[in-house]
Formats: C-alpha cells, structure tokens, sequence
C-alpha cells in the first residue's frame, strides 16, 4: 500500500483522512499514484492535475523522504520507501505571494 498525505484544502474536497492507503497496480510512479488517488476520490480529479492534459497544478507540489519530486517526470520510479509504505508521498499546496 502506498501512504498518501493530503493537504487540508484537498481532504475538504475528497472528504478524506490527513493520509490515505492506496494499491497501486504496477510500479510505484507519480502517474500511478495520482491515478489511484483519484479513482478512490474522484472529487480529487482536477484539483491536483489539469484534466486535459494531466499535468500538474502550478500550486501543487509533491515530496517523499524529504525531496520535492515537483519537477520529476510522472513515470519515474518513486522512492523505495514510498513504494513500501515505509514513508508517505506527500501532496503539498503551495505558497504564492508576498
């Protein structure tokens, strides 16, 4: 099971807990995570990736064992500890402004 850790704004939304479990079928990637997210919380569709294109959200950012993984392709690996369970993948809103 992969742990999945939510921002407030988006468990208001999927009406959800701080962290999901999540099976993901295949290898442990970003694609595959999000599209596991939002098949178990389909209010989650488009908030986290445009619906057309499946690319990020410009405000959205993405973290595991302490590294932001925002600019990784969607297809690469993720950490083994994520892919375990050991650590969570953690869905970040972030900060504008000044």
């Amino acid at each position: 099971m992969i742990r999945v850790v939510l921002p407030p704004h988006l468990r208001t939304l999927a009406s959800a807990e701080r962290e999901v479990a999540l099976r993901v079928e295949g290898p442990a990637t970003q694609r595959s995570v999000l599209d596991a997210l939002e098949a178990a919380y389909p209010p989650l569709r488009g908030a986290i990736r445009d619906r057309v294109t499946r690319r990020r959200r410009p405000l959205v950012r993405f973290f595991a064992c302490a590294e932001d993984l925002s600019h990784e392709p969607p297809d690469a690996p993720l950490p083994e500890a994520v892919a375990t369970g050991a650590e969570p993948f953690l869905v970040v809103g972030a900060m504008a402004g000044g």
